[in-house]
């Protein structure tokens, strides 16, 4: 039932997070803020609020190490979510239902305050037997990274509270994963948002000639791929029309038209050979077709995961099967690799379907609790790494 029954565990009574209408455009972060610093009084941990601009907070909690001159370990998760259309859910997406099947619905349920609550639940139990790390442990709650460039945390990794956290590894969110294993992503493609104009002859009177710059042909060749190998779809270039814009009547030939396309490149590409091809088949359409980018990320880095890089080396040896991968779309992590710091991308949620950004998303209840569990063996043994160099 929707309602908060006494006999609910504590984790999951906290899985009413979802209930909270962090939802754009109109996010209420003043709702989760006041949410977060009672999670923060209840864990016995300082809470301090940084006002990357106005109305938007980066809220950061932390459990100070014993050796807190080591680098710090970061535990992000983002406060928003993304708009629903009531009208394809099964409840109300802001209701926190859990059915008879122990599903519970709602915006968030994996995108991403299912990780917010495993993450707090998690170190809640690791409080409550007294237990002692040696690294600090930072958790970032992070305003509207559901909007276009990430803002929140584009704009927190240029603010000074964020080099006196003295980050050493981040853990992010990731994806859910229909099968057994659980999915961990070490990089991410690059989100690049362009336009394309171009003119008809006739100015608005005449027969269209317009060819459009990045036709159907075009856009097919940009993942030559061979069949006999096996590519997730972080591994490919994927490029979507979203958006055409010209013409004033139906009887009127437009005088230009503009088209804009989102396109999510791997790591693999030469982003910069990309950007050529794009010029190219501008010019081959005509001298009055051009482009521009209303979003161009250029920064590849990756994470290692060699048994070599000690972080990757921690969280691997946890005892979970895991199944490396480039995360599709785009998330924080970006930016702490754009820095230079080692960033995993891992929601626990295995037999689950990707439901993020879906209508009638939801966790299951046995996956959510199993997925504090997790956390719970991560946590320690994240902030437990040997000195590097460096370090004192």
């Amino acid at each position: 039932t929707a309602s908060r029954s006494a006999e609910e565990p504590l984790s999951l009574r906290g899985f009413r997070y979802l209930r909270l209408r962090t939802v754009h455009p109109e996010p209420d972060y003043g709702a989760a803020l006041r949410f977060l610093d009672r999670m923060a009084l209840e864990l016995k941990l300082p809470a301090k609020k940084v006002e990357v601009c106005p109305g938007r907070v980066v809220l950061i909690m932390t459990w100070l190490g014993s050796k807190p001159s080591l680098k710090s370990i970061v535990l992000n998760s983002h406060v928003d979510v993304v708009p629903v259309y009531q009208e394809h859910w099964k409840y109300d997406a802001f209701a926190a239902v859990k059915d008879d099947e122990g599903n519970i619905y709602g915006r968030g349920a994996q995108d991403m305050k299912c990780v917010t609550i495993q993450y707090i639940e998690a170190v809640r139990r690791l409080r409550a037997r007294g237990t002692t790390l040696p690294r600090t442990v930072h958790f970032l709650f992070v305003p509207d990274e559901e909007v276009g460039g990430h803002a929140g945390m584009e704009m927190f990794v240029k603010h000074p509270e964020f080099t006196k956290l003295n980050i050493g590894f981040a853990l992010d969110e990731g994806l859910a994963n229909p099968g057994e294993s659980y999915t961990v992503f070490y990089g991410e493609r690059n989100p690049w948002s362009v336009s394309g104009r171009g003119r008809s002859s006739g100015e608005g009177v005449g027969t269209v000639r317009l060819e459009d710059p990045l036709s159907a042909e075009t856009l097919l060749s940009l993942c030559s791929l061979n069949t006999g190998e096996c590519f997730t779809l972080g591994d490919v270039t994927t490029v979507n029309m979203t958006k055409v814009n010209g013409g004033v009547a139906y009887n009127v030939v437009p005088a230009h038209m503009d088209v804009s396309f989102d396109m999510r490149i791997p790591p693999t590409v030469d982003l910069q050979d990309f950007e050529e091809r794009i010029k190219r088949w501008c010019r081959e359409a005509g001298e009055d077709v051009t482009y521009q980018f209303a979003q161009k990320h250029m920064d590849q880095e990756v994470t290692s995961t060699a048994d070599s890089n000690p972080w990757w080396s921690a969280f691997s040896t946890a005892n979970m099967n895991l199944k490396t991968e480039i995360f599709p779309a785009a998330t924080d992590s970006r930016f702490f690799r754009a820095v230079g710091l080692p960033a995993i991308g891992f929601s626990p949620m295995n037999n689950t379907p990707i439901l993020l950004h879906d209508h009638n998303e939801f966790l299951n209840e046995r996956v959510f609790l199993r997925g504090i569990d997790v956390y719970e063996c991560l946590v320690p043994a994240l902030a437990s790494v040997a000195p590097g160099p460096g370090e004192a």
